[in-house]
């Protein structure tokens, strides 16, 4: 495989999951950004989220996801805020292919209830904050993205297998 695959998505679509299945599938190594900034940091996302604020991490995430995408032919799983700075979408379109993850928010609101690692849903409205989340975001992934997959009421396996048929393709 001559290039990356970098997910895209909302928290909950499943990039790290269907990363991990596509990854095998493909025989490639597998990166998850998130993962990365933690090891690299020795601090958990909610952590450099209170102490560095917002930009703090978006910085740390964007030189991460230029450090990973050096790799040769990884599958790599990115954070839903990714595409919040066009250069992140440069990068992963002159290192790959993108594929944008989607769900219905009900289905991001199922998946994310009871996690608590994810700080921008440490609000009184997680589901409205979801949906914001969306709107913002939703025409960035569609923008970047080589193929959109629904991962609604299906399993990671099944999504994974769709994916390996379309960078085989």
């Amino acid at each position: 495989m001559p290039n990356n695959v970098f997910l895209v998505g909302p928290m909950g679509a499943g990039k790290s999951t269907i990363g991990r299945l596509l990854a095998a599938e493909l025989k490639v190594p597998f990166y998850d950004s998130d993962r990365a900034i933690e090891e690299r940091t020795g601090a958990d996302i909610p952590w450099i989220f209170d102490v560095e604020g917002e930009a703090g991490f978006r910085d740390r995430e964007s030189a991460v996801l230029a450090e990973l995408a050096e790799e040769p032919g990884a599958v790599i799983a990115t954070g839903g805020g990714i595409v919040l700075r066009p250069a992140n979408g440069e990068v992963m379109k002159q290192a790959g292919r993108v594929c944008y993850l989607t769900a219905s928010v009900e289905h991001l609101v199922e998946r994310t209830a009871k996690d608590k690692k994810r700080p921008l849903l440490q609000v009184d409205n997680p589901r409205q904050k979801i949906v914001d989340l969306l709107n913002e975001r939703d025409p960035l992934y569609r923008e970047l993205a080589d193929w959109v997959v629904n991962t609604d009421r299906r399993s990671p396996k099944t999504v994974a297998r769709e994916i390996a048929d379309r960078v085989r393709d």
